[in-house]
């Protein structure tokens, strides 16, 4: 006989299920295993480093590194973008109290 733990972990598994199945969690779960999958290569290409395997470690963490790069690139060119304006400013900011001291 099943235990009532059990039981509930079935149903919350079939409900998962089927709303995956409707399309309900698709685009969520998508966008999560393609982090989830460059982040895994970067801490098996480190733990390969720590093994003593670099080359193969040094592969592995530099194309999880790439993967990571690309799937948060929709905030990486903005955020560059912000760093260079305030960049910008400070330069000028600090020519023109340069120039009257």
């Amino acid at each position: 006989m099943r235990t009532n733990k059990t039981s509930g972990w079935a149903i919350v598994l079939i409900a998962l299920g089927a709303l995956m199945l409707l399309g309900v969690f698709a685009p969520l779960f998508g966008k999560l295993i393609g982090l989830i999958f460059p982040i895994l290569m970067i801490v098996l290409g480190y733990y390969g480093i720590r093994r003593g395997k670099v080359v193969i470690g040094t592969i592995i963490l530099a194309f999880g590194v790439m993967g990571l790069l690309a799937k948060l690139s929709w905030i990486i060119g903005p955020l560059l973008g912000i760093a260079l304006v305030v960049f910008g400013i400070m330069l000028l900011k600090g020519k023109k109290s340069s120039k009257w001291m």
